[in-house]
C-alpha cells in the first residue's frame, strides 16, 4: 500500500494504528490525519525513536 492509499483510508486504518502503536491516542491519530511526517514525529515523541527509526517503523507497518 502506498501513502496516497493510506491518506484516503485514514479513518479505516485508525484501529490498525492503535493496535500497532497503542500509546497514540484517538486525538493524536485524528491530528495526524494521514500525514506521514506527523505520524513519524509522534512515534519519535511517544516511543523515543530517532527520525530514521520512526521512518523504518512506518515502512514496516505499510508493508504488513
Amino acid at each position: 500500500m502506498n501513502w496516497d492509499q493510506i491518506e484516503g483510508k485514514w479513518k479505516e486504518l485508525k484501529g490498525d494504528l492503535q493496535a500497532k502503536w497503542g500509546e497514540l491516542t484517538d486525538d493524536e491519530i485524528d491530528q495526524i490525519d494521514g500525514d506521514r511526517e506527523q505520524l513519524e514525529g509522534k512515534l519519535q515523541q511517544k516511543y523515543g525513536k530517532t527520525k530514521e527509526e520512526a521512518r523504518e517503523a512506518v515502512n514496516e507497518w505499510l508493508n504488513s
